[in-house]
């Protein structure tokens, strides 16, 4: 069925609602946004999908959310765990709500039960639900930090991390056999409740996950001491992280956080926000002033579903407020989980940590210097989820951190996605650590760079929406995967990796060697002296990443080599 066909089924046929019917007759005098809507089904991708809300095959609303639904069912129904049921949770995005009933209907119609939160709940606590309840899968509603406009949906699975090999394609399959809008089953709430196929969750999972968060602390007896004199500022940005973010703080003592008032209650509009996305500087205008007038110590954002968390400190010399990015604020951490569990003589057997490849390397000398093997995966972190499994299954290595240069990192096995929440509470208690040496975290940062290295990261992205946008980026790619540069601005190519051909080239000497890792259609550029860059499309926004890396002998030496990188890149495309 063409576009133009598709548009008359769905503007015309009994099975959808008059609001979608009304919605559509508004665009048909409008060609290029009805080929937009309808020229190919949402991508329901290897951990869910997510798109602009809106009437159409190419848009998030009840339709392709059943739809994306009925496919897990499907799956779940041949897998032959039905009987354990799916929990469901969701954050303050526009139809969230709406969606994540559409999902617990839809299972229930099928005979799965389904667990749903009463209300908005962080991505983390989702992943810690399903394990706690021994559900099958887990689904959760949000479109993380993307503008107001979008939404979206990603599927769990037992293990609590997001689904990986061979089941996600597999759940894929059994979505895009959906053919028939007909066959995809829904059924009365009262009905489904009366059934038992749909139950409310809240309270006692919030109660032991905050139990299981807590037993993360290192230094309680430090927290106790410092927890008058450190000041906090944070904001929610809007979204799900506010209750247990204020609530693990004052159950660990802290006396002094100040939530910015502006963005301490859900708005699925994000009326103080262009973008609710906490590695945006913009996003921190409202928690800066407030930590300027409160004097506050560390001043920290979460996004709308809290899994990612931004970090700015105050620079105890100057008065100023430092931003943290991701890769910092992990390596902050890392070093202190690393070095005061190794202190006190609870690192645990074969202990590992487990990173991105486009994470900083500084994760390198941190490893080494503590004895912890660290295991790099495939962006996302779904694969560092998939690594605690496996260490579980195996008993080869115990889990002790795991981090991606996108603002997320995980403390503890609790869940198995990355967890702003516990991000949060570690870090504060760090900050404690610090203080109580009369050091603040950018102390601290600063003398990591001299222990290992003035590692420095940064990005360039292209956006390209729409069809056309699409082609280019493939286009892009194909470019760099055909003909990769021998040279990249000053620096010489040493290994070129195709994650997608699962090759690695030796760029002097031509041998190929595997790169071990599943195959994705990523492109990495090994260059001397610690030295890299990656480029990415991104699954989740039309975007085309390149990612960048570099070693300097300073802040500023680090920081010229990242812009000349920069330029590098975008002489390159």
């Amino acid at each position: 069925m063409g576009y133009m066909e598709e548009y008359k089924f769905w503007s015309e046929d009994a099975y959808f609602d008059q609001a979608t019917k009304d919605e559509l007759a508004a665009i048909k005098d409008d060609a290029a946004e009805i080929e937009e809507r309808f020229y190919k089904e949402l991508e329901f991708g290897t951990g869910g999908m997510r798109g602009i809300i809106g009437a159409g095959t190419n848009r998030m609303n009840i339709y392709t959310v059943r739809k994306a639904t009925q496919g897990l069912a499907n799956f779940i129904l041949k897998q032959g765990t039905q009987a354990k049921g799916v929990a469901i949770s969701y954050d303050n995005r526009r139809m969230s709500t709406e969606f994540a009933e559409v999902a617990a209907l839809c299972l229930a119609a099928n005979g799965i039960k389904a667990y749903i939160f009463g209300e908005l709940r962080p991505t983390p606590e989702l992943s810690f639900a399903l394990r706690e309840l021994g559900c099958t899968a887990g689904i959760m509603v949000t479109a993380s930090h993307n503008p107001p406009e979008y939404n979206g949906y990603k599927v769990y699975w037992e293990d609590g991390a997001q689904v990986t090999a061979p089941k996600d394609k597999e759940i894929i399959t059994e979505v895009l056999a959906i053919k028939d809008y007909y066959t995809m089953k829904t059924m009365d709430k009262e009905e489904a409740i009366k059934a038992g196929l749909y139950q409310v969750i809240g309270k006692e999972i919030d109660d032991a996950y905050m139990v299981a968060l807590k037993k993360q602390i290192i230094h309680p007896d430090v927290i106790a001491e410092m927890a008058n004199d450190i000041k906090i500022v944070y904001t929610p940005l809007c979204g799900s992280g506010n209750k247990p973010v204020q609530r693990v703080l004052s159950e660990l003592g802290f006396k002094n956080v100040y939530v910015v008032p502006e963005q301490e209650n859900p708005d699925p509009n994000f009326t103080t926000l262009e973008y609710p996305n906490p590695e945006d500087p913009k996003a921190f205008t409202y928690a800066l002033n407030l930590a300027k007038e409160k004097d506050a110590d560390i001043v920290l954002a979460t996004d709308p579903d809290a899994d990612r968390l931004g970090v700015y400190a105050k620079d105890l010399k100057t008065g100023e407020y430092v931003a943290f990015s991701g890769n910092m604020s992990g390596m902050l951490i890392a070093e202190y989980v690393l070095r005061e569990h190794a202190a006190k003589g609870t690192m645990p057997e074969n202990p590992a940590m487990v990173t991105t490849i486009v994470t900083t390397n500084m994760t390198f000398p941190i490893a080494e210097s503590y004895g912890v093997k660290l295991i790099e995966v495939l962006t996302g972190f779904k694969f560092i989820g998939e690594q605690i499994k496996l260490f579980e299954q195996t008993g080869s290595n115990n889990y002790v951190f795991g981090l991606e240069e996108s603002y997320g990192c995980l403390v503890g096995t609790h869940a198995r996605d990355k967890d702003a929440i516990v991000a949060v509470m570690s870090l504060c208690e760090v900050a404690a650590y610090c203080k109580k040496q009369g050091k603040s975290l950018w102390d601290m940062m600063l003398e990591l760079y001299e222990k290992y290295g003035y590692f420095k990261e940064t990005q360039y992205t292209i956006t390209l929406k729409g069809i056309e946008g699409a082609k280019q980026i493939t286009e892009i790619m194909n470019k760099l995967r055909t003909n990769p540069p021998k040279q990249i601005g000053d620096w010489k190519v040493l290994k070129f990796r195709d994650y997608q051909e699962d090759v690695i080239l030796d760029m002097e000497s031509g041998e190929k060697t595997s790169t071990g890792l599943p195959k994705s259609n990523v492109l990495y550029f090994e260059l001397p002296d610690n030295n890299w860059c990656c480029a990415r499309p991104s699954g989740t926004e039309p975007k085309l990443k390149f990612y960048m890396g570099v070693k300097g002998e300073s802040l500023e030496d680090a920081v010229a080599k990242n812009e000349a990188l920069t330029e590098a890149i975008k002489a390159l495309i």
